[in-house]
Parts: C-alpha cells; structure tokens; sequence
C-alpha cells in the first residue's frame, strides 16, 4: 500500500532531522480530519523499529566494556521512548489504561528522578512537595508521563538557569497537582491555544507534551488549566502555574500499618526505620517495658522484638503482648538461636524468626512485607471440652504406639491416620503430625497436620530435630516442635498436655 503523502513527507523530515518540516508535515497530519489519529499512531508504530536498533546497540556496547554510567542513561531514556510510542498509540486509538487506587506522590517523584538525571536538567533547581497520603483512581505510568511532561515543559520555557517547583495538595476534597516556573511566561496570544497539537512557543519543542498531558488528564476524569501565579504563596509569584485538578474522592486515605521494633540497640532500630519507613508506620522502643507501655496505648500490625533485651526478654514481650492483643503477631531477633528458644517462641505463638546479623536485607524486608500483606491467623476455635480425639498423622507403628500410649496418659484418644486420604469429622481436640510421615514429608506434612487441626492446636514430632525443621513449624504455626524419640511415654505426655492446654485428668 502506497504511503500516504502527508506521513511520507513525516518520515523523511524525521530522518532528515529537519525539525521544521517535521513540525510542517505534523501540522499536515492534523488538518487530515478523521484519519489523523490513525496516521499518527502509523508513525509511532515506524519510530519503533530505529529505536530497536539503539536499544540493540547501546546493550552491544555494555557487553564490551564500554562506560556504563552513560549507557544505563542511554538505555533508560530508550526504554522510556519505547514505552511513550506506546502511549501515544493508546491514546491515539482512545484505548483506556487500567486504572487501580493509588498514592500521588509516588509516581511524582518517579517523574521528578527522570527529570533530574536528564543532562538538560542540571540548570534547573527543583522543588517537590509530594504527601504521600493524596490518593486516586489512576494509572500511575500516565500520572508519571503527564508530571514529566510538565516538568520538561517548564525547563524548555526557561533559556537559562531556573526554578521549577511541584506541589501535591489537595482543593477540599479534590486532590490537585501544581507545576510552577519562574520563566519568561507563556504569551497571551497562545494562552488559550496551549494545550492544542503542535502550539509551542519553544523553538526546541514540538507542541505535543501538553495536548499529552490533557488527554491523560482527560483518562482521569480531571481538569488541566493554567492556575493564576497567586495560587502558590511564593515570592516572588512564579511566571507559570499549570494545575491538575482531580475528581473529588470519598474514599479514606489508605491508613498505614504499624510496625513495632523493639531492640535496645538505636542502629538497628534505625535500620527497621529506613527500610520499611515509606511502606508502614515504624514505632520504636529500647526494651520490652517501653514496647509494652506503647502497646496499652495501642495495638500493632507486628512487632519486631530481639531476644535479649535488657529488662524482661523479648520472649516475655511476646507473651505479654498476646495477652493485650490475643491476635498480636511477633517476630523474634537473636543473635544466638538454639532449638530451646526455638520451642519457646513456637509456645508463644511467635510468626517467625530473624537470625542476626542479616545475611540481607532485602530478604528482611521481603519477610516483613509478606508477614504484613497476611491476614492476621483466626484465634483457635473452641473445642468440645468432652472432645478426646487427637489425630495422628503416623506411618511408623513403633511410634504410633508411643504416642498412643502418651495421649492415653493424659486422657486423650489417638485416630491413627496412615495415609493422606482423610475421613472428614468434626475437629480433634489436636493433632500430632510426623515430619518423617511418608505418604507426605516435611512441609506437606505441616500442611496436612495444619488442615487436618482445623483451628485446634497441632503439634510436629521430629525424628532428627533440627533448627531447620523447627523453624518450619513454627512458621506454619505449630503449637511445638518436639523429638519424637523423647526418654519414655510420659515426657512425651507432659510436652503434648502442655501444647494442647489440655487439664491434668
């Protein structure tokens, strides 16, 4: 098919490098009436193929040693354009963008960071004021495009060094963004063409950035104008305001978990703080009497305890905390794990357990991230009290006559399950699951013992008792973790008693 003139004559300006004739042929593209978005979306689709080739050959280039500093800027920015050729067609096929609840902030300061890196920048000075409690219904890749195109705007309006300033607030109920310069202004005669294609008083500009910007604007269901220089309390009142104005929202603003950490130690409270700052409300406390004082005020989402700590242990903090808050969830620090601290966090319901020093900090903050994303466990059904059934999940026969003969001593009756095909009944009194159970080892026997208690305690026997296999149980939640080769059938008693929080028959 034959190319039709007005995008030819595009292309050749393009490759030309003739931002005039580019800018004339562009102009040609907008007079052709209802086919121009189709023609413009042709264009970008053709613009992809030489930013191919940059990409391939800027990663050609890394691969040969060559300055890696430039070439992360260069591939940055080449994968920004990719991802703006693809915008423009999206919006040129009037597309929408899948939108999800938002904070503002976020992607104005991901558009700030672009802005800042851009060489053409380094004569700006910039100032973000961003809360990050300002939330939409949104796109955050658009919001970021529409911020950076303002941003780039104001830049090119000022010829030599400059300010530039972005304010996140809110207009009553209406969240609302400003982008100010100290330029020279936009002229009157192009005040109410601005936001038209190809209307620029930039000589360096081609006059889409802001037709842009009002189309994500648009997507938004908000309302991009120029805003009076008196908007913005600075002085001297900056030259140009441009204001986003976004529907009003009824929803709250999403409230941040908490996050309790509690360690005698100022730097690693300060770590705790920096890493998961941004994410959650971070309360710190120096010892376990601080913590509990914070915790009569309020509850948290989790706490994040040492071991030792000065005054009553961590360990006592956990217990004391779930009896504040039955659904208190604590992570326990230390520096010395042992099985015997082990079996006592699994008593007290601890989630998990952090071994200092961290090999990782990201893994930390993975293990919070994951721990705060769950839903807190349902507090243990209550149980028949007449109900004496503890199922056993035990292939070996010596030790299911162990722990049969264990249960009977403190009143209690054993089902022996073999296999993984269960009969459905109403919920045992407890469970007792092997780690060495064959017909499913390890983490799937937690699973099944976990599935099978139904909200009833369940406790883990271990032939080879490690801190690997406690460790695990006590993050599938566990009641104890226990060997199962213990001296006689009556300790094993007394230690299955004690995880059931079953009377002395």
């Amino acid at each position: 098919m034959e190319t039709p003139a007005p995008l030819a004559q595009l292309l050749q300006a393009v490759e030309a490098g003739d931002l005039t004739a580019a800018r004339t042929a562009a102009a040609a593209l907008q007079r052709a009436g209802a086919h121009a978005s189709q023609l413009a979306a042709e264009v970008l689709h053709e613009l992809r193929q030489p930013l191919l080739g940059v990409k391939a050959y800027a990663q050609l280039l890394a691969e040969d040693g060559a300055a890696p500093g430039p070439l992360r800027l260069l591939l940055s920015q080449v994968e920004r354009m990719e991802q703006i050729v693809s915008d423009f067609i999206r919006l040129s096929s009037e597309r929408p963008a899948s939108q999800q609840r938002l904070s503002l902030a976020a992607p104005i300061w991901a558009a700030a960071k672009h802005f800042s890196i851009n060489p053409d920048s380094s004569r700006i000075s910039l100032e973000v004021e961003a809360p990050e409690d300002i939330t939409i219904q949104g796109n955050a890749r658009l919001i970021e495009q529409l911020t950076l195109n303002l941003l780039n705007n104001a830049r090119d309006a000022m010829s030599g060094r400059g300010r530039v300033k972005v304010v996140l607030t809110t207009e009553g109920a209406s969240p609302a963004l400003y982008v100010a310069d100290w330029g020279p202004g936009i002229p009157e005669e192009l005040r109410a063409r601005i936001f038209e294609p190809y209307v620029t008083a930039n000589k360096r500009g081609t006059g889409l950035g802001l037709s842009v910007c009002q189309r994500i604007a648009r997507e938004h269901h908000a309302r991009l104008e120029l805003a009076p220089p008196s908007v913005l309390r600075d002085v001297p009142p900056p030259a140009t305001v441009f204001r986003v104005l976004f529907p009003a929202t009824d929803a709250p603003p999403a409230q941040k978990q908490r996050l309790l950490v509690v360690d005698d130690e100022i730097i690693i409270r300060m770590v705790f703080r920096d890493l998961m700052g941004k994410e959650c409300e971070v309360i710190e406390a120096a010892s376990a009497e601080e913590a509990l004082d914070l915790l009569h005020q309020a509850p948290v989402d989790l706490i994040v305890t040492d071991k030792n700590l000065p005054g009553m242990s961590g360990l006592e903090l956990a217990q004391q905390a779930r009896r504040l808050h039955t659904g208190s969830r604590v992570i326990l620090m230390t520096g010395y794990p042992s099985l015997v601290t082990t079996q006592q966090a699994l008593e007290l319901g601890v989630v998990d357990y952090l071994l200092k020093p961290f090999d990782d900090i990201r893994e930390v903050r993975g293990l919070l991230r994951s721990t705060l994303a769950r839903r807190p466990a349902p507090a243990p059904l209550e149980t028949d009290p007449a109900m004496r059934r503890v199922d056993v999940l035990e292939d070996n026969p010596a030790a299911a006559a162990q722990i049969t003969h264990a249960l009977t001593l403190v009143g209690l009756e054993a089902r022996i399950l073999t296999t993984t095909e269960l009969a459905a009944l109403a919920p045992p009194a407890g469970v007792v699951v092997s780690w060495d159970f064959s017909p499913a080892y390890g983490r799937k026997a937690l699973e099944l013992g976990k599935a099978l208690a139904q909200g009833a305690p369940f406790v883990v026997l271990a032939e080879h008792l490690t801190m690997e296999t406690a460790l695990e149980s006590l993050r599938a939640g566990a009641a104890a973790c226990l060997p199962k080769l213990m001296s006689d059938a009556t300790a094993l008693s007394r230690e299955l008693n004690r995880a059931f929080k079953r009377e002395a028959p």
